[in-house]
């Protein structure tokens, strides 16, 4: 969310430079950031650079040659990243991004050549090619709008640093929960988490790697311990099961490595097989789906910690009833067992 922020950020300055170069064309005397301002259209934009803390800088004796998407651009951006101006405006690496559409110096377009890489302020570079002009893969649309600090190039989209390519991917990512949540298959893992309390926990920063088993695989499991889904989801151990299918960081499918183990959330670990790729006795079925803070393998039977390898034999719910009878029954048998030996020994 914050590289998102940050590159509608930079839009927003980028815009305002814009502003600034169409009032000096006029005769405009003002600097780039008065130009703008002075504009109707780049209200967003100016926003964006103060909220950067640009201003002084954009004032300043420079020269500087900015590169300036277009109201159009900024909108795209946006549309794109799903976000709000006021949602942008929270970036802490807007100033890299904005920075990273000015370059020290006066370049006029007459100044371009083909292939030429040039530094930005942010300390990394751009690159123009000609026919048509180009600065990475954002045309310009409209050149040499000229300040009394420098020009404005007019662009039609927004530039990302190379730290920033991903945003828009990312962007349109979610994180763990909801994309278990969109998905038709993950209904019970959806409605344990919730009653494990553990929503906010997979919604974290991360990164995550989940083994989640499908609704099939749960029903399996049901079947398994003659347990409804309410009776699963009353368990006091629920967490920890659920724990035993998460993994800290981001393990893609490609990460993985035969006999691997893995210590999961719970503090147990989980043991790696490959052809076909298993986690403990469970096939992985789907490989490597990625959300906002981590990843997801979908398996075909719920991980059980070696603390719950009875489950299929004794069902752990708030009623204990189940377990108290087998508790009985072993101690009776243990009972009729000394008495059995005692009067052996006595007659002898």
């Amino acid at each position: 969310m914050k590289k998102k922020i940050s590159v509608l950020f930079l839009a927003f300055i980028l815009m305002l430079s814009m502003s600034m170069g169409v009032q000096a064309n006029n005769g405009n005397s003002a600097d780039i950031v008065d130009t703008a301002v002075a504009s109707e259209d780049f209200n967003t934009l100016v926003a964006a650079v103060q909220a950067a803390g640009l201003v002084d800088a954009l004032k300043g004796e420079g020269p500087f040659t900015v590169f300036a998407p277009t109201d159009e651009a900024f909108n795209q951006l946006l549309n794109e990243l799903n976000l709000t101006a006021e949602q942008l405006l929270a970036s802490d690496e807007l100033s890299n991004i904005l920075l990273y559409h000015v370059v020290s110096g006066k370049v006029m377009s007459s100044d371009l050549v083909d292939g030429m890489e040039v530094e930005t302020l942010n300390g990394e570079k751009i690159v123009i090619s000609l026919d048509p002009v180009k600065v990475n893969n954002s045309t310009v649309v409209a050149a040499d709008i000229e300040t009394s600090n420098g020009v404005i190039h007019v662009i039609d989209t927004v530039l990302l640093p190379a730290g920033d390519q991903a945003v828009e991917e990312e962007a349109t990512l979610t994180d763990i929960v909801d994309t278990a949540v969109a998905a038709d298959n993950f209904q019970t893992l959806v409605a344990a988490v919730q009653a494990a309390g553990l929503v906010d926990a997979l919604k974290g920063e991360g990164p995550f790697t989940v083994f989640a088993p499908t609704d099939e695989a749960f029903n399996q499991l049901l079947a398994e311990l003659g347990v409804t889904a309410e009776q699963l989801l009353a368990r006091e151990d629920l967490a920890d099961i659920l724990l035993y299918h998460v993994v800290s960081g981001k393990v893609l499918s490609t990460d993985l490595t035969d006999g691997m183990e893995v210590e999961t959330l719970n503090g147990e670990k989980i043991i790696i097989s490959l052809n076909p790729v298993k986690v403990n006795d469970s096939n992985v079925v789907a490989a490597d789906i990625e959300a906002s803070n981590g990843v997801i393998h979908v398996i075909d039977a719920v991980l059980l910690p070696i603390g719950d390898e009875a489950v299929t034999e004794i069902p752990k719910t708030g009623n204990n009833s189940i377990s108290m009878y087998v508790l009985l029954a072993i101690l009776a048998g243990a009972v009729g067992l000394y008495v059995v030996r005692r009067t052996r020994t006595v007659r002898a």
